[in-house]
C-alpha cells in the first residue's frame, strides 16, 4: 500500500526541488512529476516526490482526518 501525504510548497529552489510543509515538518520534494505546481500550492508528497498537484480544500480536509488518525486507531498504531 502506497500512502501519498499532502503539503504545501513554502519554497521552490533550483534543479525541480522544493520545499515542502507536512503536518508542521519541512521536507525537501522533487517536483518533476509536477512541474506546474508553484508556491503556495498543496501536493500529495510520496517517497520524495510530489506526484500532484491537488486543492486546498482537499488537501486541509485530508491533513485533519491524519491528524484524527491516532485518536480513532488507539494509541497501540504507533507504537
Amino acid at each position: 500500500m502506497c500512502l501519498a501525504i499532502p503539503g504545501k510548497i513554502i519554497e521552490i529552489g533550483e534543479d525541480s526541488l522544493a520545499t515542502v510543509d507536512i503536518l508542521g515538518v519541512t521536507r525537501e520534494v522533487a517536483l518533476d512529476l509536477t512541474p506546474q505546481a508553484g508556491l503556495g500550492d498543496y501536493v500529495l508528497v510520496h517517497a520524495g516526490f510530489a506526484i500532484e498537484v491537488v486543492d486546498a480544500d482537499y488537501a486541509l480536509e485530508t491533513i485533519e482526518l491524519i491528524k484524527e488518525l491516532p485518536q480513532l486507531a488507539g494509541e497501540d498504531l504507533f507504537a
